[in-house]
């Protein structure tokens, strides 16, 4: 009787941890996170906290810090400059999809498209999905890759997916 109600305390409590998960937005759990810091500080300064806050749903395929830093020097700092706002949005909303796709999805859509699997992002340009080494990558449309490094980070209106790579629209 004893391991049965730890067992179901231990149900309880799961089930607790997820629907707190699950009522924060997208915007919510980047800004609980460390590594999207310097992500969150840019959809501010583009006014998109609104906007990836709202019902969606959106799967969000999100810079950590490190490929924000891995951008050339000053770049950050010119982007979330407000004369740079249309950049800036263009740049954040391209790593962003409507629909909320689970890894499993991205992956079932790569292996039926024969490897590669093409989607439109809010920004209107297009990733491409692969897989490589088991891990899903992204390829932008000037032939830069990312990878994505921590998957199916769930919100209330999408799912994020944490990428090693900022990629860049046309």
């Amino acid at each position: 009787m004893k391991i049965l109600k730890i067992t179901l305390l231990s149900a309880i409590a799961l089930f607790v941890t997820n629907v707190s998960a699950q009522s924060e937005t997208i915007v919510d759990v980047a800004a609980g996170n460390d590594n999207f810091t310097t992500l969150v500080a840019a959809v501010k300064a583009a006014n998109l906290v609104e906007t990836l806050s709202s019902e969606g749903p959106f799967t969000v395929f999100a810079p950590v810090n490190s490929a924000f830093e891995a951008l050339p020097a000053g770049t950050v700092d010119t982007l979330l400059k407000p004369e740079s706002k249309d950049a800036l949005t263009g740049i954040l909303t391209y790593h962003v999809v409507a629909g909320k796709y689970m890894a499993a999805d991205v992956i079932d859509a790569i292996n039926k498209n024969d490897g590669a699997f093409s989607v439109k992002t809010v920004q209107g340009g297009m990733i491409t999905l692969s897989l490589a080494d088991e891990k899903v990558m992204l390829k932008d449309e000037k032939g830069n890759m990312a990878t994505v490094i921590i998957a199916d980070v769930a919100a209330s209106n999408g799912v994020v997916h944490a990428i090693d790579t900022v990629v860049m629209p046309l």
